[in-house]
């Protein structure tokens, strides 16, 4: 069947905006991996600081500059995360528990004391 140009243009436009929601997934995606990364080297640090008997201030120094770090890093994975729902609802979407369960965003890290 032939397709006139307006149902061309239509399919386009579906087309787009099922692009962009994947690119807004992925996105987010991307930014909760490197949070994960972060918090497995903020682990592995903590666990550091654990075994030794006296906390050194390089190491709680360098613990609470990766904190920061993830702190930074999450707040960009919700920026993304909000701009995933602005597209959804863009594209339709009304309902958005289901991503919200897939893409949870973590709590803030505390600094250790010093």
């Amino acid at each position: 069947m032939l397709k006139n140009g307006f149902e061309k243009t239509q399919e386009e436009i579906l087309k787009e905006r099922a692009e962009a929601l994947g690119r807004a997934g992925e996105s987010l995606s991307a930014a909760l991996r490197e949070l994960q990364g972060m918090e497995e080297r903020i682990d592995s640090g903590l666990e550091s600081v654990r075994v030794q008997d006296n906390l050194e201030e390089e190491i709680v120094g360098e613990i609470n500059r990766e904190v920061d770090r993830y702190n930074r890093a999450r707040e960009y994975a919700k920026l993304r995360y909000y701009y995933l729902i602005v597209i959804r609802e863009a594209v339709g979407f009304r309902r958005h528990k289901q991503v919200e369960e897939i893409y949870k965003i973590p709590p803030r890290k505390k600094h250790l004391l010093q």
